[in-house]
């Protein structure tokens, strides 16, 4: 009896010593791919991480699983180029099977380390201005993505506040000097400001300390309002420039629903969200093989209003029935 169940243990250890590198082996053989994400905001940026977290479910809902059998490295800047370039170089050197790029600064800093490694970028103004492609239908090399605005819209940042401030005869432009697609959006915005008699003044700004400076130069603000362009030193410091707008009187429109939604007048801009679920379908694509250069960078068709009433009422407006009927959310 004793030889018995000795043997019958003997068996079952070997068939369980058998069955665990099978086991191992099955799950060594599952291969994990390995995606970098870049962000020049800081981590704490709360819509930014909300951004993020669109872009992980999606790409959960193809498949790719975080920790099973995808890898996902974060890596994040404090808000300008300076920070982002060594981050940039890190993320490189982990040697990942695709890149993700928030925002043309990060796109540009993993150019200058990889003309090779798939790229995704989203909320990049113009990729040809920033020399990521050459051509929008063909992007011809590493890097494709998804563009945040059209410069058109510049006209219609200036004649919404027009619809909403009649008495407003001037505009402050918050824009990055040397970034292409910012000074492109003063030249639409100026496109349009003549025939609505609004005289226009560029104000360039490079850190807090230009934001607060200006806010203190402006006179007469009775009749002003400022549009902010959606650049990375006006996204950084946007609390600050709604807390200034709000202190002196001025009207403001911006270019992303999370500046009305954090106290700004109102915003006018496409849906970022859906540029991060669209850019983890990229992602998957070219982790199922696809190459770059043969997926276009898409241009955003959907765009949306953003009232905040409470805002207006501080400032003494009515905002006119009209613009509320086009309005795709109201803050109260």
């Amino acid at each position: 009896m004793f030889d018995l169940r000795r043997r019958a243990f003997i068996t079952l250890l070997g068939g369980a010593a058998a069955a665990w590198p099978l086991a191992a082996r099955a799950q060594q053989g599952e291969r994990i791919r390995r995606v970098g994400v870049l962000q020049v905001q800081p981590e704490t940026d709360a819509d930014f991480r909300s951004w993020r977290m669109l872009f992980a479910a999606r790409l959960r809902e193809l498949g790719w699983i975080d920790g099973k059998n995808l890898q996902i490295d974060y890596r994040y800047g404090v808000g300008d180029a300076a920070s982002i370039a060594p981050v940039a170089k890190e993320l490189i050197n982990l040697n990942p099977e695709a890149l993700f790029a928030i925002t043309a600064l990060a796109a540009v800093a993993l150019r200058q380390y990889t003309f090779t490694i798939p790229t995704v970028f989203v909320q990049v103004g113009d990729p040809v201005a920033f020399g990521l492609v050459t051509n929008l239908a063909r992007p011809e090399g590493n890097i494709t993505g998804f563009t945040s605005f059209n410069y058109a819209i510049g006209g219609k940042w200036l004649e919404t506040l027009k619809d909403t401030v009649p008495r407003l005869t001037w505009a402050a432009i918050l824009f990055e000097p040397g970034n292409p697609s910012s000074t492109q959006y003063v030249t639409a915005i100026e496109a349009g400001a003549a025939k609505l008699n609004v005289r226009l003044v560029p104000v360039p700004v490079q850190n807090v300390d230009d934001i607060r400076s200006a806010f203190a130069a402006f006179s007469d603000v009775s009749s002003g309002a400022i549009i902010a362009t959606p650049v990375g030193t006006v996204i950084l410091h946007r609390k600050e420039i709604i807390a200034l707008a709000a202190h002196h009187r001025l009207p403001g429109m911006y270019p992303y629903r999370f500046f009305a939604a954090e106290g700004g007048l109102m915003s006018y801009g496409s849906d970022v969200g859906e540029q991060y679920r669209n850019a983890a379908s990229y992602v998957d694509r070219i982790l199922r093989g696809a190459n770059p250069s043969d997926l276009l960078v898409q241009q955003p068709t959907k765009f949306g209003l953003v009232i905040n009433l409470t805002t207006a009422k501080a400032l003494g407006l009515e905002i006119p029935p009209t613009l509320l009927a086009r309005a795709n959310e109201v803050f109260e």
